[in-house]
C-alpha cells in the first residue's frame, strides 16, 4: 500500500479521484508540530534551536498516521509546493520518525495543480525534503517569535497588558497610521476650472461637447493656478462673446493591453475591488478551488505560465472567439516582485476550457467559489488575447478674449474599435464620442462654466491598496498578506470605517508611536524588506539561517535591554479624575487597556470597578437616561469583536443593552425606548410591545 499524506481532507479527496486503490491518502490537517504557545520555545544559547512540540490537535493525527505508516510499503509526502508546505512535510517526517534508524523511507512529491498529468509527473520525480526551504521558514518563525515575545512585555509595561507586537504586522500598522496622520495634517487648497460647451457647426451630425481651459497665451495652465473665484471671473468676463475654432485635431489608434495573470497579491486586490472580499476570505476560497482541482496553487508571486496551459488557452480563444482575438504567439509576462520564484506558476485555471459555467455545474460551486473561479478564469484567458483597440481624438480649441489674451481649450475623446481581451475580462473605460471636426473649423458657442474644486487628502488604505503597498515595499510574501491584515484588526490596532477603509485605532496609534520611538529598526520598511530578502537567500541556499538570526539578535537584544532600563527609571503617574467610584467612593484613575482608555478604581484588587470612558462622551445630542437603572445613561459601545451596541454607562452594575440605536424618545404605547433599526424603521425596543412608529 502506498501512503500519501497531504494537508487537508479536501485535497485528499481530490487526489483519491486520480490515484488508484493501491494508494491510501490521509490528511495531516496542517502543521502537526509548532513552537509552544505558553513558553518562548527558542534556545538562544544553542544556535536558536527551536523547541517544537506536537500540537494539541496534532496528537491524535500523528497517532493515526503512525499506525498507517507501519502498514505502508512506501510513504509519499505531498504537501503544498512552498516554504510552508515544505516545513509541514519536514515536521511530519520528524514526528513520524521517517528515514530514521528504524524509520520507513519517504519520498517528497509536489505539484502546482491537481490534475492527472501533474500528479503523474510528480510521481515520476520524487525527491527528498529541501532543507533550504525549511530553514527559510524556520528563520521567519523563530525571528517572529523573538520579536513578539520580547516586544510584547515591553508594551505591557509601557501601555497595557495583553498587547502584542509583530514584525510585519507592525510595519503594516505604521503604514496605516502614517497615512492617517497625512490625512489629518492635510489642508485643502481651492482651485477653479473653466469648461466651455461647444457644438460643431459644419459636419453633421451636429453634436455638443465639452472642452476644458488648458493654456493661457501658449503656456500650459497648472491645476492649482486659478486659485479663487475672482481669477475665474476675470477669465469668464474676458471670454464673453469670444469666437472659438478648431486649432488642431489629432486622431490615432490606441491600444490597451491585458493585465498579467493573477499572483497572490493581485488576486487579493482584484477580489476586494470587485466583490469587497477580504484577503482572508479570498485565500480561503482560493484554497478550496485549488484543492478541488480547479486552479493552480494560489500562493505565488510569479507570472510564469506553463507551455501546456498557453497552448490550451490559444486553442480555446481561437475556437470560441475567432483567430482575430489571439495574437498568434503567447503573451509572456515578467514579474517585478522582489524575490519572486519564477519556478512557480501564476494563478490560473487547471483547464483553459473549463469555463465558469462548466466548473460551477461540475463541482456544484458555492457563490463565493463561483465568483472567484470566474475572475481567475477570465484573467487567464484575457492575458493571452489581443489588446483592445480604441479610436482616440485629441482636440485643441483656440479663442482670444476681449483682453487680447489667447486661451486654449482641450477636449479628448475615445471610442472602442475592437474589444479584444475586453470580450472576456470587462474593464471600465470612458467613452467620449466627439463630433467629426476639421482643423480651422469654426465652432458654435453654447456656454462657459467655471467650477470650484478643492484638493483632496490621500485616501485611507483599504485591504487592496495596503497589500499593494506591502508588496511594492518588499514587506511580507504571498502567504503573509492575508494573516497580517487579519491580525492587526484582531489586535484592535486598525479598524474599518464606514467605507471599509482601514484606519488606526487610538491603541494602534499609541503602539506605533512607541515602536517608532524605541524600536525604529523593527518598524522600518527598508529593514523589514531586507529581512525578507535574506529569507529568500536562505531558501536559495545562499545564506545560513543561524547567522541571519545571530546578526539580528545581537543589536536587537542590546537595544531592548537599554529600553527596559529606561522604562524602569521613568515612573508614570496615573491620571486621577474627579469621577468617584460608585462602589467605594475613591477618585477613579484613567488607565489604558487593549481596547483603549477606561476608568478604573485605584484600590484594585480590593475594588475591581472599571468603567468605559465612552460614558463621558455620549454619541447622542442629548444624554439618554438608562430606562432600567435610571442612574446611568445609554452610550455607544463595542463588543470584543468590534460590533457596535448601545449599553448603560453604569455597567457592570446595570446590564441594559440594545443592538439598535435608541432615538431618545419613548414609545407612546408602553413608554419603552424607541429604536431605529438598520433599515430605518422606528420601533419599540420592548419586543412584547412591538409598536412600529414608522407605520403611523
Amino acid at each position: 500500500m502506498q501512503l500519501v499524506i497531504v494537508e487537508s481532507p479536501t485535497k485528499a479527496r481530490t487526489l483519491q479521484g486520480f490515484l488508484g486503490s493501491e494508494y491510501k491518502i490521509l490528511s495531516s490537517f496542517g502543521h502537526v508540530r509548532d513552537l509552544p504557545k505558553s513558553t518562548f520555545g527558542v534556545d538562544i544559547e544553542h544556535d536558536f534551536e527551536p523547541k517544537y512540540i506536537i500540537t494539541v490537535k496534532g496528537k491524535s493525527t500523528v497517532k493515526e498516521l503512525k499506525a498507517q505508516v507501519a502498514k505502508a510499503d512506501n510513504v509519499l509526502i505531498s504537501t503544498d509546493p512552498d516554504r510552508e508546505g515544505e516545513a509541514i512535510a519536514w515536521h511530519l517526517i520528524e514526528a513520524l520518525k521517517l528515514n530514521g534508524k528504524a524509520g520507513k523511507p519517504y519520498q517528497r512529491i509536489e505539484f502546482h495543480e491537481i490534475t492527472k498529468g501533474a500528479i503523474e509527473e510528480a510521481l515520476k520525480n520524487p525527491h527528498q525534503i529541501n532543507m533550504d526551504l525549511v530553514n527559510a521558514q524556520q528563520a521567519r518563525r523563530v525571528l517572529d517569535r523573538i520579536v513578539g515575545y520580547n516586544l510584547s512585555p515591553f508594551l505591557w509595561k509601557k501601555v497595557a497588558k495583553g498587547l502584542s507586537a509583530g514584525r510585519v504586522q507592525s510595519v503594516a500598522v505604521r503604514l496605516v497610521a502614517e497615512r492617517e496622520r497625512e490625512i489629518l495634517a492635510f489642508k485643502a487648497e481651492e482651485y477653479w476650472e473653466l469648461a466651455v460647451t461647444l457644438k460643431n457647426a459644419k459636419n453633421p451630425p451636429l453634436k455638443e461637447f465639452t472642452a476644458r481651459l488648458a493654456s493661457v497665451n501658449g503656456k500650459n495652465l497648472e491645476k492649482l493656478e486659478i486659485t479663487d473665484d475672482t481669477k475665474a471671473v476675470v477669465i469668464e468676463q474676458a471670454l464673453k462673446g469670444a469666437a472659438y475654432s478648431m486649432a488642431n485635431i489629432e486622431r490615432k489608434e490606441t491600444r490597451k493591453n491585458p493585465s498579467p495573470p493573477f499572483t497572490t497579491s493581485t488576486l487579493q486586490q482584484a477580489a476586494w475591488q470587485k466583490f469587497h472580499m477580504t484577503a482572508k476570505a479570498t485565500m480561503a476560497v482560493a484554497q478550496q478551488l485549488y484543492e478541488m482541482g480547479l486552479i493552480t496553487y494560489h500562493r505565488t508571486d510569479s507570472f510564469n505560465l506553463s507551455a501546456l496551459s498557453l497552448a490550451a488557452a490559444q486553442k480555446f480563444i481561437t475556437d470560441n472567439y475567432g483567430p482575430q482575438y489571439h495574437p498568434g504567439h503567447s503573451n509572456i509576462y515578467k514579474t517585478k516582485a522582489k524575490g519572486a520564484q519564477e519556478a512557480h506558476e501564476a494563478i490560473r485555471p487547471a483547464y483553459a476550457d473549463r469555463t465558469p459555467e462548466t466548473a460551477t455545474q461540475e463541482k456544484n460551486l458555492a457563490k463565493p467559489q463561483a465568483k472567484l473561479y470566474e475572475l481567475i478564469w477570465q484573467r487567464f484567458i484575457a492575458c493571452q488575447m489581443n489588446p483592445a483597440v480604441f479610436d482616440s481624438v485629441a482636440a485643441d480649441i483656440a479663442t482670444t478674449g476681449n483682453n487680447g489674451v489667447a486661451y486654449g481649450f482641450k477636449a479628448n475623446g475615445q471610442t472602442l474599435k475592437f474589444d479584444g481581451y475586453l470580450k472576456v475580462y470587462p474593464v471600465k473605460f470612458e467613452v467620449v464620442d466627439l463630433p467629426a471636426m476639421e482643423n480651422g473649423e469654426a465652432l458654435e458657442f453654447i456656454k462657459l462654466e467655471p467650477s470650484q474644486h478643492f484638493t483632496k487628502p490621500p485616501a485611507r488604505y483599504n485591504e487592496a491598496s495596503l497589500i499593494k503597498a506591502l508588496e511594492e515595499f518588499g514587506v511580507g510574501r504571498p502567504s503573509t498578506y492575508a494573516p497580517t491584515i487579519t491580525t492587526i484588526q484582531t489586535r484592535n490596532y486598525i479598524e474599518k470605517d464606514e467605507k471599509k477603509s482601514l484606519k488606526p485605532t487610538e491603541m494602534g496609534l499609541m503602539v506605533n508611536d512607541i515602536l517608532v520611538a524605541h524600536f525604529p529598526q523593527i518598524v522600518d520598511i527598508g529593514f523589514t524588506a531586507k529581512m525578507e530578502g535574506e529569507f529568500d537567500e536562505i531558501a536559495e541556499g545562499q545564506m545560513d539561517w543561524i547567522k541571519v538570526l545571530r546578526d539580528f539578535y545581537g543589536p536587537f537584544k542590546a537595544n531592548l535591554d537599554a529600553k527596559y532600563k529606561e522604562v524602569e527609571s521613568k515612573k508614570t503617574e496615573a491620571v486621577v479624575t474627579d469621577k468617584l467610584c460608585p462602589k467605594c467612593g475613591a477618585n477613579l484613575v484613567i488607565k489604558m487597556g487593549r481596547f483603549g482608555k477606561f476608568y478604573a478604581c485605584p484600590k484594585f484588587p480590593e475594588c475591581k470597578h472599571t468603567e468605559n470612558m465612552a460614558s463621558d462622551k455620549p454619541t447622542f445630542a442629548e444624554e439618554i437616561p438608562c430606562p432600567k437603572c435610571k442612574t446611568g445613561h445609554v452610550v455607544e459601545k463595542k463588543t470584543k469583536k468590534r460590533k457596535i451596541f448601545y449599553g448603560c454607562s453604569a455597567y457592570p452594575e446595570c446590564d441594559f443593552a440594545l443592538w439598535d440605536k435608541p432615538t431618545g424618545k419613548p414609545c407612546e404605547k408602553c413608554g419603552s425606548l424607541l429604536i431605529e433599526t438598520k433599515r430605518g424603521q422606528i420601533k419599540c425596543s420592548n419586543k412584547e410591545c412591538g409598536a412600529d412608529e414608522s407605520k403611523s
